[in-house]
């Protein structure tokens, strides 16, 4: 695919394009506020359809539809093993997120709430296909299916927020993270779920790591709906210099 490379300097004339962006480790409370940030842009049509590309550092986060009950160790159990919890208004329950998980947050126009969750979980598919993973959708199953799952272990996780037409929040892909933070949960809900990665499916590391997965993500994920990629700088969305370099798609 080829991909054009789009500067902060440059005036936002593809607004049919899909900008790609990567942030490399953000707190999740930086991440909720650059989406804001970037939400308001978009509502405003001063950016393209954006997808955010990063990792957090240890942090539950708490959907509108949890539960007390999903967070059953007590908030001073987590906290001492260095896991913050958030609040969030994204759709869904409690969920974990770590350092080796690819987030997504595409921050776009959405009319259909329920086609944008579809298009995330093929483009999720369809790049864990890449790496010889045969995985699927449950959502026939229901809300709390939502999501890509391999057989009966879920893989990636997805929750959105949309406002004045404009979402964010998005995806969570296991790719090389330590898992046994999600036993201390009840993840998404689901009290007999097993949760699982690449590296756990593959018995080893994908090729190239989580940079290399990224690439396929963003690449997968821009097929699905259609798009030219642009690949940009933090700074064009606003944010300062990453810790990691950029996705470049080939």
């Amino acid at each position: 695919m080829a991909v054009a490379h789009h500067t902060h300097t440059d005036s936002v004339s593809r607004l049919d394009g899909l900008w790609v962006c990567r942030l490399g480790t953000v707190p999740y409370r930086d991440a909720l506020a650059i989406q804001a940030d970037v939400q308001a842009r978009r509502q405003a049509d001063e950016l393209p359809d954006t997808l955010l590309l990063l990792e957090h550092p240890p942090v539950y986060t708490r959907g509108r539809r949890a539960a007390d009950g999903e967070l059953g160790l007590g908030e001073d159990f987590y906290r001492s093993r260095g896991i913050e919890i958030v609040p969030t208004d994204r759709g869904g329950k409690v969920t974990y997120h770590g350092p080796g998980q690819l987030v997504g947050y595409p921050i776009m126009r959405v009319t259909d709430i329920g086609a944008h969750l579809r298009t995330m979980e093929a483009a999720i598919v369809a790049a864990l296909a890449e790496d010889g993973i045969e995985a699927r959708s449950r959502c026939d199953e229901g809300i709390d299916y939502t999501g890509v799952w391999i057989a009966d272990r879920k893989i990636a996780s997805i929750g959105v927020h949309v406002s004045r037409g404009v979402s964010t929040h998005g995806f969570a892909v296991n790719v090389t993270n330590n898992l046994t933070p999600f036993t201390w949960i009840v993840p998404c809900g689901l009290s007999d779920v097993t949760m699982t990665s690449i590296a756990q499916e593959l018995g080893h590391e994908p090729a190239g790591g989580l940079d290399a997965f990224a690439e396929r993500m963003a690449q997968c994920f821009c097929e699905a709906h259609d798009r030219h990629p642009l690949v940009v700088s933090p700074e064009s969305v606003g944010v300062g210099a990453p810790d990691r370099r950029l996705v470049t798609i080939a």
